[in-house]
């Protein structure tokens, strides 16, 4: 016996069904969709957070020396980037306007001098300044072009000897004049020595005072200059001092130094800590052989 089918009720399953699958359809495009929108949001999260983890802060220093600029740029280079720090150096012309441009917002610190000089910069210029972690001793030798003596006692009667004249390094010259028996000095305590503290000069020796960077190119028309290793060599000037200071006096060591009140940035702190890391001492040693000498 044959069945007769309704076409009605063929119809309303057939409706059903194109129902449920459409329906069906739909909930798994939301689905896609939504697992498509949370993948992207998952993913821009993670992007974002990789971007933020690889910034990095920018520090400004101030230089007046190459050795400090080299210096600097071995920490960019081999230590910096592990620590999110960028370092700008910012060479500057005189020792003066190294520490002005931290009082004018220029830079956030400054790599080049010791603490007797800061402390005579600061009063004079009535800035406030902290030093931070002591870095490297620059000795000082004494120069010449002219003279082919190995020996301070052979130097002639009479010799020109040019020295530094700001307050700090003037009295250090002269202190190393001393014992080096070339002159002797008033007993003196509380005050820097200038020339008019000394008290004998048996080889009649005619003392000149000099800006610091003007002592190398002062070679020329004076029998010898006193002055820091630094500077022949930010003048690229190839020549052996005859005798060289020997001291371990920390207060002589470069310092990194900044404003009071700024000394606990977080830049200035990453900074301060690279510039003791090992590495830089190695660096130090190889590169400057006997000219400097780390203290840390």
């Amino acid at each position: 016996m044959s069945i007769k089918r309704n076409p009605i009720f063929l119809t309303r399953v057939n409706r059903r069904y194109f129902l449920l699958g459409t329906g069906t359809a739909i909930a798994s495009f939301l689905f896609a969709s939504c697992t498509s929108s949370q993948n992207q949001s998952t993913s821009t999260l993670t992007s974002q957070n990789v971007s933020a983890s690889q910034q990095t802060s920018k520090i400004k220093v101030g230089v007046w020396s190459v050795i400090a600029e080299d210096i600097l740029k071995f920490v960019q280079k081999e230590l910096a980037s592990s620590q999110g720090l960028e370092i700008e150096i910012v060479t500057l012309s005189d020792w003066v306007s190294v520490n002005t441009a931290l009082k004018s917002g220029e830079i956030d610190a400054n790599y080049f001098q010791h603490k007797l000089f800061m402390e005579d910069s600061a009063k004079r210029l009535n800035l406030d300044l902290v030093m931070l972690n002591q870095s490297y001793i620059t000795l000082y030798g004494f120069y010449s072009k002219r003279l082919k003596q190995k020996s301070l006692k052979e130097i002639p009667t009479g010799a020109t000897i040019a020295i530094p004249n700001d307050v700090s390094n003037r009295d250090r010259t002269l202190k190393l004049l001393q014992t080096n028996c070339l002159i002797k000095l008033k007993e003196k305590s509380g005050e820097l020595l200038t020339v008019k503290d000394i008290s004998e000069n048996p080889k009649n020796l005619k003392i000149q005072e000099l800006e610091s960077p003007a002592l190398v190119r002062a070679l020329d028309d004076i029998d010898l200059a006193v002055m820091s290793s630094s500077i022949p060599i930010q003048a690229k000037l190839d020549l052996q001092p005859i005798a060289r200071e020997q001291t371990n006096d920390k207060r002589l060591a470069v310092e990194l130094v900044t404003l009071r009140g700024k000394e606990n940035d977080p830049n200035i702190q990453k900074l301060n800590q690279l510039l003791i890391n090992p590495k830089v001492k190695d660096f130090i040693n190889t590169k400057y052989k006997g000219s400097l000498f780390p203290v840390f």
